[in-house]
């Protein structure tokens, strides 16, 4: 296992505490998929779910030997989230069959609990002392739980008067020193990275390339649990564009050691608003333009993801697209994957939009096996439930203030 840097090319041992390549370029883990047999990799991780052991209950040390070296693991048994068939959401997007996949099912309810368990171990292994994030507010949840159950001291800095009161007090709540800063989450970013050497912080934003090993494994888990048989698409929300990287390279793995037959496709939608990542696919790739971002979907208010060179990789490989959805849009998705009784944050219901769209436009075919995959729980942004509610939406489910009577009951009970 190695470091490789996607940029120049350099490979580095996998022990250093860079998170970047001497060149500024990403890095990426490479195992030696050589040393691996499919069989034998199967019946290792369906075994590991009748133990009791922590690293393996967790969805992600599960499937340890395509995620970190043998080492500490802090975990809070990640992962091991749902995969919910939906045939009523199926019939309304247009496609044959549909499963949404809920990582906010995770601890502290998002997918980034998966990268954090295997970033902070990383933390520890390179002997680091506090860990540090720029966030949008799942991340800053999620790096500050972990840091707390490890020991580590933790910087978040999220962009101020713009992130989820939800996930502000998650981050506050476990201990971290929060930082609002005046600018958005781009400009908070490119403030850690500028400051991480001389602070001596260590970066757990998805530029961290131990982070997308662990988020990798939603995609090995809903191989599992498709049997290993591949969709025919995975559809996700796009922001930094980590998991993008990341399932990419898992399905690409996971082909090449012959656990699965075929890749399947990959869609990734953002917001009209931050969607600078569907702007550089519908220009032919020729160059990534940041924009100022203005969403409702505040987990994906991103305009200069990081990730860009890894997701764009990705996409090439798996005869991908980007598509953008209005907000208008992603509140109408979110609506109904709450009325299926599965829930999510805005940012999360950008997949199903974004399916629904690209099923009128012919991309994805109408019999089509599709994977959505849902990155936050409902409770992350309850405010923009309760505002989509309170509004005169299609799908919007007015509370009904009634006077204390029976009658009053037995009127409103009538209409149902």
């Amino acid at each position: 296992m190695n470091l490789k840097c996607v940029r120049c090319g350099r490979t580095l041992d996998a022990s250093i505490s860079a998170v970047r390549c001497a060149c500024g370029g990403l890095l990426e883990v490479r195992h030696d998929l050589g040393e691996l047999d499919a069989d034998e990799l199967r019946r290792l991780w369906t075994g590991r779910r009748a133990s009791l052991a922590p690293e393996d209950r967790s969805g992600v040390w599960r499937f340890r030997e395509l995620v970190a070296p043998p080492g500490e693991m802090v975990t809070r048994g990640e992962g091991n989230t749902g995969l919910y068939p939906v045939p009523e959401l199926a019939g309304w997007a247009g496609v044959g069959e549909l499963f949404l996949k809920h990582e906010g099912e995770n601890p502290t309810g998002s997918f980034k609990d998966r990268g954090m368990t295997v970033g902070v171990s990383a933390a520890k292994r390179v002997g680091a002392r506090v860990v540090a994030c720029a966030s949008t507010g799942n991340t800053s949840a999620s790096l500050a739980s972990y840091a707390a159950i490890s020991g580590l001291a933790c910087v978040v800095l999220v962009p101020a008067g713009k992130v989820s009161g939800a996930k502000l007090s998650q981050a506050t709540a476990y201990g971290a020193r929060t930082l609002l800063v005046r600018g958005n989450f781009d400009a908070a970013l490119s403030l850690l990275q500028s400051m991480a050497d001389e602070l001596e912080l260590y970066v757990l934003n998805s530029v961290n390339p131990w982070r997308l090993e662990g988020q990798k494994t939603v995609m090995l888990e809903v191989l599992e649990m498709l049997g290993w048989r591949a969709p025919d698409w995975v559809v996700l929300p796009g922001g930094n564009l980590g998991n993008t990287a990341a399932f990419g390279k898992a399905l690409e793995e996971a082909r090449d050691l012959g656990l699965i037959e075929r890749l399947p496709r990959m869609a990734v939608v953002q917001a009209e608003g931050a969607a600078p990542f569907v702007r550089a696919f519908e220009s032919g790739w020729t160059d990534l333009r940041p924009v100022l971002p203005e969403t409702v979907a505040t987990a994906i208010r991103i305009g200069n993801p990081v990730n860009y060179p890894k997701a764009r990789d990705v996409l090439r490989a798996l005869d991908g697209v980007a598509v953008a959805v209005s907000d208008r849009e992603i509140l109408e998705a979110k609506a109904l994957v709450d009325r299926s009784g599965v829930g999510c944050e805005p940012a999360s219901a950008a997949s199903l939009a974004g399916l629904k769209k690209l099923r009128e436009r012919g991309v994805i075919s109408e019999g089509s096996r599709v994977v959505c995959v849902l990155t936050g729980h409902i409770l992350k942004d309850p405010d923009a439930t309760t505002w989509y509610h309170s509004g005169c939406f299609e799908h919007s489910n007015q509370p009904v203030e009634v006077e204390a009577s029976e009658q009053a009951i037995r009127t409103v009970m009538g209409r149902l």
